[in-house]
């Protein structure tokens, strides 16, 4: 089978807090008649643009890649198509506040969600664009016990609970699964999740949509996955690291996935792992990759999958470039000992590595 990168058209989903314009990102998608709140670039619903799976959906074509496409991750997660696809990636466009929320994890769902694929949620937001004064909740205060929580449910007081996060273009947070968090209003973020939409809503702004009706409250489920007392999420300080041709910036990495994000304004080189796909995720920039058997333009707000077994491929800007590169890590040990050999220390990896 051909081994090329190929691009994965977005599905758009209208939400209450959505916008009525996703430009710059869709410029096609300006003076809407509904927000639209999530662009979802992993569908399972997802198609393929090009590449021997064109007009295949993500679903489909999933099942039918062999393993120079998908990866040989290790022995104990068994082949990756045993499973469904691995990572869900989101643009999201908050014109107001998201409910207040949180996810299960993978032991929880699998005992009560599996009507719901049975897989837990940790994701992580970059923040692509925030107006002034844009923040996020995040975490719940070091005071915040189950009873007090409730009490706060009750008394419409649940965001007092929560640690405000500023938010500036450029910046990483982390969402464990059982972190309590809500976006709010003027942020445009990228998500990087475990491929999953279990979420449950424990406050929603007492908002109703055009025939009245509230969206459904999940707090019992909300209080059994809850994590209280110390918090292991919220905002990260990435590690950079400044090469010749490429400013390479670590993220996050934990077991369901790791992100890097890359900045050049010229020709670089990279290469594909045989351990496991690549999806890279454009924020801005323009160009074109090559790799041994083709070319293909690349642009902003595109998402493209690159075969485990591409091996050594090319991009050549066209304007200064700015890419997420997301994947499934495997081993956090090893995932820890490659970037050691890369410069990068104990205490730098601490803020980046989440097991």
């Amino acid at each position: 089978m051909t081994l090329s990168p190929a691009r994965l058209e977005p599905v758009f989903y209208p939400r209450p807090w959505g916008a009525l314009s996703l430009a710059p990102l869709f410029p096609e998608k300006s003076q809407l008649a509904e927000p639209i709140g999530e662009a979802w670039m992993t569908s399972t619903d997802s198609r393929f643009a090009d590449g021997p799976f064109a007009d295949k959906s993500l679903a489909q074509a999933w099942l039918e890649m062999p393993p120079e496409w998908t990866g040989i991750p290790a022995a104990s997660r068994g082949p990756f198509p045993s499973g469904p696809f691995p990572l869900l990636v989101k643009f999201i466009f908050a014109e107001d506040k998201l409910s207040v929320q949180v996810h299960p994890d993978d032991a929880y769902a699998s005992a009560h969600e599996q009507a719901a694929g049975g897989r837990g949620k940790t994701e992580m937001w970059y923040v692509i664009a925030a107006r002034p004064g844009a923040e996020v909740l995040a975490g719940l205060k070091s005071w915040v016990t189950r009873e007090k929580f409730e009490r706060a449910i009750a008394d419409a007081g649940v965001e007092e609970c929560l640690e405000r996060v500023p938010m500036r273009a450029g910046d990483t947070i982390f969402i464990p699964a059982g972190t309590v968090h809500t976006i709010g209003p003027g942020l445009v973020l990228c998500e990087i999740q475990q491929y999953s939409d279990l979420t449950y809503r424990i406050y929603d702004y007492n908002r109703r949509d055009a025939q009245g009706r509230a969206r459904p409250l999940h707090i019992e489920k909300a209080l059994e996955v809850i994590r209280f007392g110390k918090q292991s999420g919220g905002r990260i300080e990435p590690v950079r690291a400044v090469r010749s041709s490429i400013t390479e910036t670590y993220l996050a990495a934990c077991p369901y996935f790791a992100a890097e994000k890359w900045d050049f304004h010229g020709k670089i080189s990279a290469a594909s792992s045989r351990e496991h796909f690549d999806l890279l995720i454009f924020l801005e920039g323009s160009g074109r990759i090559e790799w041994p058997s083709g070319r293909a333009a690349y642009a902003r707000a595109q998402v493209w999958m690159v075969p485990a077994a591409l091996g050594e491929y090319q991009f050549f800007p066209a304007a200064h470039t700015s890419l997420l590169r997301a994947y499934v890590p495997g081993n956090l040990g090893e995932f820890a000992r490659r970037l050691e050999t890369e410069g990068v220390t104990s205490a730098e990896l601490s803020r980046v590595v989440h097991s």
